[in-house]
Parts: structure tokens; C-alpha cells; sequence
């Protein structure tokens, strides 16, 4: 296999061997292989006029397939690009665009009215994109380009409340993709779901899968999310078999009880992150896909989609606990305990922070070097060279069997009447009730109360009684609300900060 330096390789071998195949599809169009690289070639040709390599180009688009293009065209225009959200606020667009220096803006034509006029940024209209490839200028950037130049920026939420640019680059995506692709054997027969929004990082795994393996990607509207049975619908009638989705997206359907109305039975592999998948919900969906393979992933942003994962065997699962299991091949995963000293797996149940070196580091946050400095650091293990190391924030601890098992956040770690508490060990208990679906808790510092928020059909009193035989008594909550559903983030997680407004007062 010859060396890979830019993912356009990817796109170019499967158009290559698949030239008439579709690559990407939406709900009103699709595009073959061949037609996608000749429109993003085209486009990349007219931003190769406007801006030069190595810099960022922002897209703002819908979840589209021009999207898509544009993405790939600001990649052979030899830059690296920013999505942006059209559902944001404006005043979230302006912060990440005054962050990237007001760059190049690609935008969509009906998304024209999403970008303030005053915003001092060159706007680049997507019918002014179209137009013929210059071979000879995009050969001569692609010259020039490097494995550690830019790819994408993503943008986070930061601690401080301004949006923290993460910036990835190519060998970063291709040392992932060359090793997820085929350890969950994605082929080019596999038809992709992308539930993601494309500014996060989930939805590179689907575009750069499909890519690698040659397989086909739909984008799902967002609003079938909304119709389960209509989501289902579309599922079966696209084939679709392998779903790389949040927690979240996934327990829509079995909480809402989709299958009962259809199974997607041509699903054959389901690999979920970004949050802890509640158990229940996990057997609804092994009950009735019993033949699927079932993968939990964990990683942040910051060192490319992921970097543990966690195949799970056939049948129910009958464990409280799902690991986040092992290191990916080229990734090192370790813990380190509050002195600094690492964490053996022989330490079983030692809660450490998890710690992530290897080539699929992020480049760092963009233009913010104090904060790239504090969380991208020297190896505190050893000091004979420079090894950059990713701290998470996330605590985790090594079980009986070597696996590593998912804690919390730092964050979400509380002191509450003297106590350390990990507010995720009370929502598991929650969740240990057959009444209820999913869990949350909170800790209101400012009252110094627990306050659990449940989505299910117990009585909030009767929960309460239930946690008194199963916690300490300063674990329990002081206050257990009911809620129908819980609001989720344009990520896919549940909307902690649209809690704590509602119900903090």
C-alpha cells in the first residue's frame, strides 16, 4: 500500500475503481464519484484564486451535498475548511470567524441572509464557485502540500463561553480512517447514515469511511428525527447498514418505540459516542438488530473522533457498566492519578484522567496558544524528548478485564457536604429502574443541591425512595424532575445548560 499524505487520495482511488457509483446522496439529489470530484475541482479552482493555500476558507451551508463539495474543493484549493452552522446564532458565526481572522466565506446563495453585512469577510457566493477545473494551478498546489497541513477546523463550545477552534490535519484523519475502516469492516458495499451536523466530528468519520471504502453516504434531514417511523422509512429504503450516530440520535428510536412499527433489519453495524449510552436503550436496539455488531466509541474533538473503542458480544447486555474498552492501534491511552503517576490496568477501579498521544492529536486550538499550551502537554511520564500529550479532562478507571470504563467529566465531578461525587454513578442508578429511560443530574452550587432529571414514568418521589436503598445518603438527589424530553444540542447530547436555565432559579 503506498504511503498516503492528503485525503483527496481517498476520494480519488474510490472515483477511480467506482466512477459512476454515488458517493453522497441527500433527500432531493445525489451525486456520482466522478461528478463529485469534477464540481469540487471546479470550485476549488475559483477559491485557488482567492485564497491562498494553507489558509481557512468558512462554509456556510445546509447539510447538503454542496456542502459537501465545497468542503473538498477549499481541500484541493490547498485550504483547510471551517463549517459553518446556519442554525447558530449570528453572534456565534461572528465569534468564529473573528477567531479565524474574518478568512474567505464559501456561501451558500439562500444562506446569503445568515451573514451580517457588516461582518468584514470576502464572500464567495456558491453560483460564483461553478466553473472548469485549471488542472495545471490545482496540480501546483497540490505540489506543495504536506501531511500536517490543515484539513478542517471545528469549532467547540470553550469553558469561557467563546466558541475554541480545533484545528485537524490530514495525517491526523488518514492515521484514523486507515485504521477504523477496516477494523469494523466497511466496505464498498456499505451504505453510510450521516445523522451528524458537519461541524461535528462525528460526520468525519461517515464522509471519510465512505471515501476510504468506496461506499455511499446519505445525509438524513434532520427533521426525521423528529418522525421516528419516517426515519426508519428512510433507513430501509436507502439499505442503509451502518450508523455512526450520537447516543442521543439512537435512543430516539427506541425510546419512541420505532421498531415496533418497522426494524431496519439491513443495518448491520451500529457504532455510538459522545455520550454514555444507557444500557436499556442498547438492548432494545440488540433485541431487534440481533446480528448487528454493536461498537461504543469514545474520544474527543481533539484527538481526531476517537481513540478507544468497545466491540460488543452478541445478546443482551447484562453489565451496569460499558466500557469504552481499548486503544485504537497507533493511539496510547493511559491514566494519570491526582500525584501525576500513571495508572496500571492492574490497579482495577483506580480513577485517573485519560490521557492521549500519538500522530491523531489535533494540531491544537486555533489561534489560542495558551490554551493549546495548557491542554497539549509535555509527557509528564518521561523527559528524555518531546512527546505532546492530550490531557481529556475525562476520568476513567481500568476494569477486571483491562477495559477501560468511562467516569465523567472533570466538570461533572462535585464536592457536595465533604464528599468527592461522580454525578454519573447517581444517573446510572437512576437508570437502573425499568420505568426509566434516560438520566440526568446537575449540581446547583449556588442552592448546593443534586438535582436528578429523568425522562420516564416513575414518580419522582418513588425515585427518590429507590436511590435511598441503593446510594449514600449524600448522594441522593434533593430534587427529582420529571421531564417528557430532554432537549438535545445540535451535536446530539442532551442540553445540560437549557436544564440548569429552566429549572435553576
Amino acid at each position: 500500500m503506498s504511503y498516503i499524505t492528503n485525503v483527496l487520495e481517498y476520494l480519488e482511488t474510490s472515483a477511480h475503481k467506482h466512477p459512476h457509483k454515488i458517493a453522497f446522496a441527500d433527500e432531493t439529489q445525489s451525486i456520482t464519484y466522478a461528478a463529485f470530484i469534477r464540481r469540487a475541482k471546479g470550485m476549488g479552482t475559483q477559491l485557488a484564486k482567492l485564497a491562498p493555500p494553507r489558509t481557512p476558507v468558512a462554509v456556510l451551508g445546509d447539510k447538503t451535498i454542496h456542502t459537501l463539495c465545497a468542503f473538498f474543493a477549499c481541500v484541493y484549493a490547498g485550504c483547510y475548511y471551517v463549517p459553518l452552522n446556519p442554525a447558530h446564532p449570528a453572534k456565534r458565526r461572528e465569534q468564529i470567524l473573528n477567531t479565524l481572522g474574518y478568512p474567505l466565506v464559501w456561501v451558500q446563495e439562500s444562506m446569503s441572509d445568515k451573514l451580517d453585512a457588516s461582518v468584514p469577510v470576502r464572500r464567495m457566493i456558491d453560483r460564483e464557485a461553478e466553473g472548469e477545473a485549471d488542472e495545471a494551478l490545482l496540480k501546483s498546489i497540490r505540489a506543495q502540500h504536506v501531511d500536517t497541513d490543515p484539513l478542517y477546523v471545528l469549532f467547540t463550545s470553550g469553558s469561557t463561553g467563546t466558541p475554541k477552534g480545533i484545528a485537524v490535519s490530514h495525517r491526523s484523519v488518514i492515521d484514523f480512517i486507515e485504521v477504523f475502516v477496516p477494523l469494523f469492516g466497511i466496505g464498498e458495499k456499505d451504505v453510510l447514515a450521516n445523522q451528524a451536523p458537519f461541524d461535528f466530528d462525528v460526520s468525519v468519520k461517515d464522509i471519510y469511511s465512505t471515501l476510504k471504502a468506496g461506499a455511499t453516504m446519505h445525509v438524513l434531514p434532520k427533521k426525521l428525527f423528529s418522525f421516528p417511523a419516517l426515519l426508519v422509512d428512510y433507513l430501509l429504503e436507502r439499505k442503509v447498514t451502518t450508523l455512526i450516530w450520537a447516543v442521543s440520535a439512537l435512543c430516539i428510536l427506541s425510546t419512541l418505540n420505532a421498531f415496533e412499527y418497522k426494524v431496519p433489519d439491513t443495518v448491520d453495524k451500529v457504532l455510538f459516542s459522545g455520550e454514555v449510552m444507557p444500557v436499556r436503550q442498547l438492548n432494545v436496539w440488540k433485541r431487534y438488530l440481533p446480528q448487528a455488531m454493536f461498537v461504543n466509541l469514545y474520544g474527543p474533538t481533539e484527538i481526531t473522533c476517537n481513540c478507544t473503542y468497545h466491540i460488543l458480544e452478541k445478546g443482551a447486555y447484562e453489565k451496569s457498566v460499558l466500557p469504552i474498552g481499548k486503544p485504537f492501534p497507533n493511539e496510547r491511552v493511559f491514566l494519570l492519578g491526582e500525584g501525576g503517576a500513571r495508572i496500571d490496568a492492574r490497579d482495577v477501579g483506580v480513577v485517573g484522567e485519560l490521557c492521549v498521544a500519538g500522530t491523531a492529536l489535533s494540531l491544537g486550538y486555533y489561534n489560542s496558544p495558551a490554551e493549546t499550551e495548557a491542554a497539549f502537554v509535555q509527557n509528564p511520564l518521561q523527559s528524555a524528548f518531546f512527546e505532546r500529550v492530550y490531557k481529556t479532562g475525562d476520568l476513567a478507571y481500568y476494569d477486571g478485564a483491562g477495559d477501560l470504563c468511562f467516569v465523567g467529566r472533570r466538570d461533572f465531578q462535585i464536592k457536595h457536604q465533604g464528599h468527592r461525587i461522580e454525578l454519573s454513578e447517581i444517573e446510572r442508578e437512576i437508570s437502573a429502574l425499568d420505568t426509566v429511560q434516560r438520566a440526568v443530574c446537575l449540581y446547583d452550587a449556588e442552592a448546593e443541591k443534586i438535582v436528578a432529571f429523568y425522562c420516564g414514568e416513575e414518580d419522582p418521589a418513588a425515585v427518590r425512595v429507590f436511590l435511598r436503598g441503593r446510594l449514600p445518603a449524600y448522594m441522593v438527589p434533593h430534587r427529582c424532575v420529571q421531564v417528557k424530553a430532554f432537549a438535545l444540542t445540535e451535536n446530539g447530547k442532551i442540553d445540560r445548560k437549557k436544564l440548569k436555565e429552566e429549572y435553576f432559579v
